[in-house]
């Protein structure tokens, strides 16, 4: 009986993203696999490339005389699992990308990497043998280099390459020789690289408070009577969560699964693995970027394989192929980082759903700050919560100062620096304590402001702050709005009106001119270029090698020093008067974020947020700790204005070399969305250039289009699509974006 896979070619076209049948000759029948990586031969001209396959059947709905073979298996080629197929076409579906694209992102690809081999010499002959051939070179001026290896191996039957080569200094042509005398065996072993280099026991076992060992009840239960629950657990700063995500994954391994913990940024990856490590060891490893691909696919293999059960890293960790994973968990949820800025633009929080349904595995979300769709899916009762309102030392919450930096101005303070902070930091550096300073550059743009009474320049449509474009003209980047250069404040009349323009080291050198002496570390974007830079500069501020961290929002998540006891966030407005509808939201998280790093010790902290804006909801909430005021309150303006989740969204994208093109191609887009949606509750904004119109010699349009239900805008899609398809044939890209957590 004949045997056909469906096959996905590796050309990334939307008139070719569709299986191709092929059949399988007989003796690959034992090899092909769903998921297996195949050469076949493709179009008139036969040519040889790759694909995947993603189904197997014994009927054909074409003439098997036309049907050509599967040439071979790609050389070095991973198989997928039937549940990574599943996964490719969820990417598929849910964000409007061709298969391929969704199998290349989910399906580890091996790299032509060195594998590392350990060689070990050992004896070949007997102990007599051995001697016996010892004795006979052993005074022969040109057998010095074996007489040295063999008197080695009478005593001994085996010696690491490393010390032949290193302390006995003996050459690969001397091996070669015994080797081939049949003195000695050269044993390879492969070996996989682990990026994980640290000490066992580095942090103790966590002893569990009521709360937190009721989550663990909980969970571990369900699991145990085979429901695979959803839950989230909204804990304040310094509550414990880590110490919960630990205990479930102790739980989880004892059943014999496995587990992914994402984190967001590959900042956060020192300290948390150092407290997995403490407590499992070598069946944790690590995944992100700053891996070699020879890591990376090791990672994979030994995942595969069972030689590690617990993987942490960022969005991509999410594919590693676990064979019985049974638990996914996703700290600081709420970071716009867990959404993907290449195409497929998946958020990991999706995916994570879905991986772990495919699975059937506990999906574990946790954060202070919650993400507005995922707390609005925790009250629709989607998500089971959890609460923990108590720091973990028992100690409280810092106090907040909230500084008005128009005062500031009005009584002549023109520094960084309020009055208030400077008496503060002072007072740290008097009593040997630590500060962290935080420059809230978070999505920063050309919005203007003004210093006097803190009105910010705004679309009448949109709700968002206009972007200041070089000619000086005022832009939304959702509907296209714009206005002249503005240079005296509408509101108050007064001239300071304008951007903002401070960088981490211009307060790295005024923290130096106030307070000569003080030791400043600076993390940003600049400093943490190296593959180590964000555990060399975490570990020194640990280590109290500085009085004073400096840094952008990559230093106010999930870090732990017990010896600051004070946060200054330098620029509270820049977030929250960015172009984007989540800017309250943003700003709320990171101002929350921000004073959660204060008096997480025994000593008492203390945080100053210095704004134009006091009055804002979202400082006025983040001062006072409270997300269930912020998020009835962000819930009124979403509501009002129908932004997700109250509403959902989609932006489609244009790209392209000649801007005529990409133009014509959006209008056209925009003009045949207006035609179908007309007199539906449907609202098309654009098209028009993008936040950034031109990136390395590329522009870029893009048009937001607003409904109430997901499924309606993947409709939408599906159409344009089909539409494209048909009209258009030019060299320009097209990408979807549903819900996006950036400005395009």
């Amino acid at each position: 009986m004949e045997v056909y896979a469906d096959i996905i070619v590796d050309i990334t076209h939307e008139k070719l993203d569709r299986p191709f049948q092929y059949r399988i000759p007989e003796h690959l029948a034992e090899e092909v696999r769903v998921g297996t990586q195949v050469q076949v031969p493709f179009g008139n001209a036969n040519k040889i490339i790759t694909g995947y396959c993603i189904g197997i059947s014994g009927k054909t709905d074409f003439d098997p005389v036309r049907i050509k073979n599967i040439s071979s298996i790609k050389e070095g080629s991973t198989s997928m699992e039937s549940r990574q197929i599943m996964l490719a076409d969820f990417l598929k579906r849910r964000y409007g990308v061709t298969m391929i694209q969704a199998l290349k992102t989910v399906l580890p690809v091996k790299q032509s990497v060195q594998s590392i081999v350990k060689k070990t010499i050992c004896r070949a002959k007997t102990l007599e043998e051995t001697q016996e051939y010892y004795n006979s070179i052993k005074d022969k001026g040109n057998q010095k280099a074996k007489a040295r290896l063999l008197e080695q191996l009478l005593s001994r039957e085996t010696i690491s390459q490393e010390e032949v080569t290193g302390k006995l200094r003996i050459g690969s042509s001397t091996l070669k020789s015994l080797e081939e005398d049949g003195l000695i065996k050269v044993q390879r072993i492969s070996q996989y690289r682990n990026p994980v280099h640290m000490a066992q026991g580095e942090v103790a076992n966590y002893t569990l408070s009521a709360e937190q060992q009721y989550i663990v009840d909980t969970v571990t239960a369900d699991a145990k009577a085979g429901v695979a629950g959803k839950y989230y657990i909204h804990g304040i700063t310094g509550s414990g969560k880590t110490a919960v995500y630990i205990e479930l994954i102790a739980q989880t391994l004892k059943e014999g699964r496995q587990a992914i913990v994402l984190i967001p940024e590959i900042s956060l990856t020192y300290q948390t693995l150092r407290r997995f490590f403490g407590r499992f060891g070598d069946k944790v490893s690590v995944m992100n970027s700053t891996l070699s691909q020879g890591e990376k696919y090791d990672q994979i293999v030994r995942a595969m394989k069972g030689d590690i059960q617990v993987i942490i890293g960022p969005r991509s960790a999410l594919f590693t192929p676990f064979p019985n994973l049974g638990l996914v968990i996703m700290d600081e949820e709420h970071e716009t980082s867990y959404k993907s800025e290449l195409s497929p633009k998946y958020h990991a929080r999706e995916v994570a759903e879905e991986v772990a349904r495919i699975s059937s595995a506990s999906l574990v979300l946790g954060s202070a700050t919650p993400s507005i769709e995922a707390y609005y899916r925790v009250q629709k009762g989607d998500f089971t919560l959890f609460q923990l309102d108590k720091r973990l030392t028992g100690g409280s919450l810092p106090g907040v100062e909230v500084v008005d930096l128009r005062e500031e101005l009005k009584d002549g303070n023109r520094s960084i620096f309020s009055r208030s902070l400077q008496e503060k930091l002072k007072q740290r550096l008097e009593r040997k304590e630590q500060s962290i300073l935080f420059l809230n550059r978070r999505g920063y743009s050309g919005f203007i402001s003004c210093r006097s009474c803190g009105h910010v320049i705004r679309c009448p449509h949109c709700s968002v702050s206009l972007s200041q474009h070089r000619d000086g003209r005022l832009h939304c980047h959702y509907c296209g709005y714009s206005v002249p250069k503005v240079t005296l404040c509408p509101e108050c009349g007064s001239k300071y009106i304008l951007g903002f323009k401070v960088g981490t080291q211009q307060i790295e050198e005024k923290l130096k001119e106030l307070f000569p002496g003080v030791r400043v570390l600076r993390m940003d974007a600049d400093t943490t270029r190296t593959k180590d830079s964000y555990e060399r500069i975490l570990s020194a501020f640990a280590k109290g090698e500085a009085d004073v961290l400096v840094g952008t929002q990559m230093i106010v998540k999930g870090h732990d020093f017990p010896r600051v006891t004070l946060v200054g966030v330098l620029a509270a407005d820049l977030s929250l008067a960015f172009e984007d509808f989540r800017s309250g939201e943003r700003t709320f998280q990171l101002l929350t974020q921000a004073a959660g790093r204060a008096g997480r010790g025994e000593l008492p902290g203390e945080v100053v947020i210095q704004t134009y804006q006091p009055d804002h909801y979202s400082v006025q909430y983040a001062a006072a700790q409270d997300f269930t005021g912020f998020y009835k309150s962000e819930m009124q303006y979403r509501e009002f204005m129908q932004y997700p989740p109250a509403g959902r969204m989609m932006a489609i994208q244009f790209f392209g070399a000649e801007e005529e093109k990409v133009k014509a191609l959006a209008e056209s887009f925009a003009h045949d969305l207006r035609t179908w949606t007309r007199g539906k509750k449907i609202q098309v904004l654009g098209a028009t250039q993008a936040a950034i119109a031109k990136l390395k010699d590329t522009y870029r349009y893009v048009i937001y289009v607003k409904a109430g239900r997901l499924e309606t805008l993947i409709l939408l899609k599906n159409a344009l699509e089909e539409q494209r398809i048909k009209k258009h044939s030019g060299q320009e890209i097209v990408q979807y974006d549903f819900d996006p957590v950036n400005m395009f």
